[in-house]
């Protein structure tokens, strides 16, 4: 397929799953013409029945970004099956069970407060707002382990720049998709909902803060967070908040769901530092999820290896405190 310039990517330009693996069943391939799908919201709408949820399908016209880590890729099937997301459930196997039948299309993010141009934006628009890139970026758990993904997405800047953030954003607040209808497993997660993370501006404004819309070649899984995410690989996994439905642009440092429930072990900057230990862990050491196993530990890197280029961001302040 002919390259196309992101201003006219749209979802017909996602060829299913199916059509090109024998992993899914002929019905996939029945919906391809030519190598392309009529459309990914037609296709999604269709896929996302009563009783049956998104599939991941794959993302064409992709280019390799920058800031990628020449680090082993964790197994596709690892990442998909070893989940924090308590919307679904508190065990690592459960989100990939009890998100099947998450239905993500249609889906709107809107994207308001301390903007000049405040938008409610479609998939379909914010796949048009710059060209995919995959990044391989290693995946920091504050439960001391740790994955290597190439998502997809492109920096969250880009989005910011189309709304055009007031003098007055000082702060960036995210907020993930609710529904106990959809969602059964929330009430008895034991932390508040909707969740909700937030960013400092620079820190969103950073060209490795990405917002993402897949993975493995593929549109997000419902349990790795479909169909947009955030993704801050200096950060702990739980500061890139999944399925975004609202983002605004604050004058003051918005409330994050962790913090505010135990904010004795996690602060709101949540940069992954060896030095500081929660409560419950230490941060020293980190097991690699690979194969099914975890290796052994191997040490921590200040900022998940990332320090050279964001550690300017926090040139002065004491890590210890501000965690």
């Amino acid at each position: 397929m002919d390259d196309k310039p992101a201003s006219k990517l749209t979802y017909s330009d996602i060829t299913p799953k199916g059509a090109y693996t024998n992993r899914r069943n002929f019905l996939f391939g029945m919906l391809a013409t030519g190598g392309a799908v009529t459309g990914w919201k037609h296709f999604s709408n269709w896929m996302s029945g009563p009783a049956t949820g998104s599939v991941p399908v794959k993302l064409n016209n992709v280019k390799k970004g920058p800031f990628s880590t020449a680090e082993a890729i964790t197994p596709e099937n690892d990442v998909t099956t070893y989940n924090n997301f308590y919307e679904f459930g508190t065990g690592k196997g459960d989100p990939s069970r009890n998100a099947k039948n998450f239905r993500t299309s249609p889906w709107t993010v809107s994207v308001e407060g301390e903007v000049k141009k405040p938008r409610k934006l479609s998939m379909d628009d914010i796949m048009k707002i710059a060209p995919l890139e995959e990044r391989i970026y290693r995946h920091r758990c504050v439960e001391a382990w740790s994955i290597v993904v190439p998502w997809i997405g492109y920096s969250f800047s880009a989005l910011a720049n189309l709304v055009e953030p007031t003098p007055k954003a000082k702060y960036v607040a995210f907020e993930s998709y609710y529904d106990t209808r959809q969602m059964p497993e929330g009430p008895s997660a034991g932390i508040p909902f909707p969740y909700l993370e937030g960013l400092r501006m620079d820190e969103a404004m950073h060209p490795l803060t990405l917002l993402c819309v897949g993975m493995y070649g593929e549109t997000l899984p419902n349990q790795d967070g479909a169909p947009v995410r955030m993704v801050i690989p200096w950060k702990y996994g739980y500061k890139s908040a999944k399925s975004l439905v609202k983002i605004r642009f604050v004058k003051n440092q918005p409330p994050t769901t962790w913090n505010t429930a135990t904010p004795e072990w996690y602060g709101f900057y949540s940069n992954v530092n060896p030095n500081v230990n929660t409560v419950r862990w230490s941060q020293a050491t980190e097991h690699r999820l690979g194969g099914g196993i975890f290796s052994r530990p191997i040490p921590t890197q200040i900022f998940n290896g990332y320090g050279d280029k964001v550690a300017s961001l926090y040139s002065g302040m004491d890590l210890r405190k501000y965690y």
